[in-house]
C-alpha cells in the first residue's frame, strides 16, 4: 500500500482489497490475539467475575479530521475510554467501525490509525473487533469512525449523577472550551497565532486517581458538545437543584477567552474532549482538588462552585459581583466537532 494510494470503492466490497486493508494496514496496529483471530465477533473470556459490565458507543464525525493537539483516531478511543471512566468503570476492550471516503490517502488513515493503536496503549484498553465501509467521494468528511466499548465495574461501586445532590461541591480537571475553539479555527482557518490546542486525552487514570483518594464521588461528567454549560444545566434539572459557579474560579486559557470574545461565543458552551466534572461533598472537595492536581491531566483543576437546594438552574456569580443563568446551547454552534 504505496503512500500515494488512495481509499478506493472496492476497499469496501469485502473482497481482496479488503482484506489487504485489513492485513496490511489494521492488524499490524491493533493486533492482539482476540483480534487476530478474525471471527465474526470477538470472543472475551478473561472476564472478572465479581465486577459488573459497563457498555458505551458512540460516533466520530470531526472536521477537520487533523487538528494540533490530536486527530479524529485519538478522538474515538479518548471519547469512548471516557465514557466508561464516568461512570467508574476500568476500559477494557473496544471495536473500532470505519467509514471512510473514497479518495481518502491511505496515508491518512494509517496515520489515524496509528493514533489510535497509541491513544488504545495509552488507555491500556485492546480493539478487539471491527468493521470498514466506504462510501463514494463527495459522501463523507474522509473518515468517521464508530467505537463501542465495554469496561468493569467493581461490584458495589456505583457513580453517577443521578447521586448528586445538595452539599457537594463542583470540580473541573481543567482548563474549558480547548477542543471547541481548536477546532473551529482550524475549519474556518482564522489564520491565528496562539496555543490552541485540543485537549483530547483519555482520562481513566485521572478518574482512577480521583477514587483512590478515598474521597466520596457522587458523579462525573465529561463536558463535551454543549460544554460545561450543557453538563450542568442536564445535571441541575435532572436532579432539580440549584448549582451556583464562580466565573473567577473557572480556568480559561486566554486565547480560547480571546477567540470567544471574538466570535461572540459563551466559553462555557464549547467542547472539551479533555477534561470532566466531579461531585464530591465539600468538606472532601480539597482532597479530591489535591488528588487531581498530583495527575499531568489534572494540572489546573479547579473547585468552581457548589450544588445546592433551590429551584433547578446554574447561576454563575461574575467577576464584576453580578450573577446570570447559564443556559445550555440552542441548535448546534460548532457541527462536525467530535
Amino acid at each position: 500500500m504505496d503512500r500515494d494510494d488512495t481509499i478506493l470503492l472496492a476497499h469496501g466490497g469485502g473482497g481482496s482489497l479488503t482484506q489487504e486493508l485489513i492485513e496490511k494496514l489494521l492488524l499490524p496496529a491493533f493486533g492482539n490475539d482476540v483480534l487476530l483471530a478474525l471471527d465474526d465477533s470477538a470472543c472475551l473470556t478473561d472476564l472478572p467475575s465479581d465486577h459488573e459490565l459497563a457498555f458505551t458507543t458512540d460516533s466520530y464525525v470531526v472536521s477537520p479530521y487533523r487538528f494540533p493537539g490530536g486527530d479524529i483516531g485519538r478522538l474515538a478511543v479518548s471519547g469512548t475510554v471516557n465514557d466508561l471512566a464516568m461512570v467508574g468503570a476500568t476500559p477494557a476492550q473496544l471495536s473500532c467501525g470505519l467509514i471512510l471516503e473514497e479518495g481518502l490517502p491511505i496515508a491518512d488513515l494509517k496515520a489515524i490509525v496509528q493514533s489510535m493503536a497509541e491513544t488504545a496503549q495509552e488507555a491500556h484498553v485492546t480493539i478487539v473487533t471491527g468493521d470498514t465501509k466506504v462510501v463514494p467521494k463527495g459522501n463523507g468528511d474522509g473518515i468517521y469512525i464508530n467505537t463501542s466499548g465495554i469496561g468493569w465495574i467493581p461490584r458495589g461501586r456505583r457513580i453517577s449523577v443521578h447521586s448528586v445532590q445538595p452539599g457537594d461541591a463542583i470540580l473541573v480537571t481543567g482548563t474549558m472550551g480547548d477542543h471547541g475553539t481548536t477546532i473551529l479555527a482550524c475549519r474556518e482557518n482564522l489564520g491565528l497565532t496562539s496555543d490552541l490546542r485540543s485537549d483530547v486525552a483519555p482520562l481513566a487514570g485521572l478518574a482512577t486517581a480521583l477514587q483512590e483518594s478515598g474521597v466520596e464521588v457522587h458523579g462525573m461528567r465529561d463536558p463535551t458538545r454543549g460544554g460545561l454549560a450543557q453538563t450542568l444545566c442536564e445535571i441541575a434539572a435532572r436532579q432539580s437543584v440549584r448549582m451556583d459557579i464562580s466565573q473567577d474560579d473557572i480556568p480559561v486559557r486566554p486565547s480560547v477567552e480571546a477567540i470567544c470574545d471574538l466570535l461572540g461565543l459563551d466559553t462555557l458552551q464549547v467542547a472539551n474532549e479533555g477534561k470532566f466534572v466531579a461531585f464530591v461533598p465539600k468538606e472532601q472537595a480539597e482532597i479530591a482538588w489535591t488528588a487531581l492536581r498530583k495527575h499531568p491531566l489534572g494540572l489546573d483543576a479547579a473547585i468552581i462552585g457548589e450544588v445546592n437546594a433551590g429551584r433547578p438552574s446554574v447561576v454563575l456569580h461574575t467577576s464584576t459581583g453580578g450573577a446570570r443563568l447559564v443556559e445550555p446551547p440552542t441548535g448546534e454552534l460548532l457541527p462536525r466537532i467530535c
